[in-house]
């Protein structure tokens, strides 16, 4: 008995030299990463307002992407990857992130949304998020699983900061490396990290867009069924998304070889597109329509539009994220649904704005999250459903193409394979003859 209380307490004292040091460590990730994600978010403000004060600028966005691709082909082909280089080196530890990732992605996504792009903001703050928390590796001792765990804790804060989402953020994180399993290792910085990159972004003045919902209906079994219903179509349409924007950038690496040509070509017709259909509502990061999808209905084919112009502009190789996007697309998704089914407009925006990420993404526990921190505990419950039917009913595809299988929502897929290697699994699986009979 004695033995066992002094290895009891010999375990207690052996963690407090751990708490320190990734409390510390997690701390400075998340004041670097709030601090980016501030001057990024006041330059993406001020990108936007001169959009808007000049339309004429529009027709430079062919302009801004032919330059932005000429400089990730002159010094950012090591960084190209992005987001999903990230998790590739979560996953494989081999080299540090080259610092440069952080001011090309800046200057890339502000560029997009000056000139008119369609796209999002999470990208850029992940990645400078992980970017600046990998330059501890060149101070700190960090070994592989150590590096791991600074990367995780970088894109919690990124995202948490961009958003001011502590605990989505910090989840989100632990959840986007692989589909159905989560990362428990690195909790304690994951959240301290995302909480004092949230903390540190408000300290620097920026503010976050609010939406409310000014009621919900109670949580009833017809109330269910219909949330199940909705959290289908959210899951389709974020399948649709992800699947879209990765044949999208195909077709212009095939068409284009010569890379800033792509973003080049993308901008004239995205320019052209929104000229001719005169639909600038689709363009930059569309908060505005997100904010009315909660207040009045709205064209019921708004998602659509959002769609196609974000597909084409991330496609085509602009920079910026799919997150805003998809919550643009979900927010006027489920306001359009608000017409077949029986729940308050405002309730299925909420819905769709959480769900279809959560499905595009494969994060519905942090999706979930996000839900209560915007909408308040009130939605919890239809969150949750809505944001795992969602992730069951988008299959095994996703905005991250360097997300490993952990646990398929099928037992067809193997465990540990990149969704972007899927494709080429399924088709040698079915060019495989059957010999179970031949076996019996």
């Amino acid at each position: 008995m004695k033995i066992h209380k002094l290895s009891a307490a010999r375990e207690q004292l052996m963690m407090l030299p751990f708490l320190g040091r990734w409390v510390a460590l997690a701390t400075v990730v998340g004041g670097l990463s709030g601090s980016a994600s501030a001057l990024f978010l006041w330059s993406l403000e001020l990108a936007t307002d001169t959009r808007l004060a000049h339309p004429w600028l529009l027709w430079l966005l062919p302009v801004g992407g032919f330059v932005v691709g000429w400089l990730y082909l002159l010094f950012g082909q090591s960084v190209e990857g992005g987001n999903n280089l990230l998790i590739d080196e979560i996953h494989d530890p081999k080299k540090v992130i080259p610092l440069r990732m952080a001011p090309l992605v800046f200057l890339g996504t502000v560029a997009t949304h000056l000139f008119g792009g369609s796209a999002g903001r999470e990208g850029t703050s992940v990645q400078m998020g992980g970017a600046l928390a990998d330059q501890l590796t060149h101070f700190v001792r960090l070994d592989s699983e150590e590096r791991r765990v600074i990367l995780m804790t970088g894109i919690s804060a990124g995202f948490s900061s961009v958003f001011g989402t502590p605990l989505a953020g910090a989840i989100f994180g632990l959840e986007v490396l692989a589909v159905g399993r989560l990362r428990y290792d690195a909790l304690l910085p994951c959240f301290v990290g995302a909480i004092v990159g949230d903390l540190t972004t408000r300290a620097w003045g920026i503010h976050h867009t609010e939406y409310v919902i000014a009621s919900m209906p109670p949580v009833n079994a017809v109330h269910i069924l219909l949330v199940i219903a909705a959290g289908a179509v959210f899951g389709v349409a974020g399948m649709l998304f992800a699947e879209g924007t990765h044949a999208t950038s195909a077709l212009f690496k095939k068409a284009f070889k010569f890379a800033p040509l792509r973003p080049f070509a993308g901008g004239i017709l995205v320019a052209l597109a929104a000229t001719l259909i005169g639909t600038p509502q689709y363009l930059g990061l569309g908060i505005p329509t997100i904010v009315d999808a909660f207040h009045h209905q709205l064209p019921w084919y708004d998602f659509l539009g959002k769609a196609g112009f974000t597909i084409l502009t991330l496609g085509s190789g602009f920079k910026g994220g799919e997150v805003t996007p998809l919550f643009y697309i979900g927010a006027t998704l489920g306001n359009a649904l608000s017409h077949i089914l029986p729940l308050a407009a405002p309730v299925l925006a909420g819905l769709g704005f959480v769900a279809v990420f959560a499905g595009a993404a494969n994060t519905p526990i942090a999706s979930t999250v996000m839900a209560i921190e915007i909408f308040g505990p009130q939605i919890g419950a239809y969150a949750a459903i809505a944001c795992v039917v969602s992730y069951l009913f988008s299959g095994h595809t996703g905005i991250y193409r360097a997300q490993r299988i952990g646990h398929a929502k099928r037992i067809s897929i193997p465990e540990g394979l990149r969704l972007s290697e899927i494709h080429a699994f399924r088709r040698d699986s079915a060019s495989r003859p059957d010999t179970s009979a031949e076996r019996q």
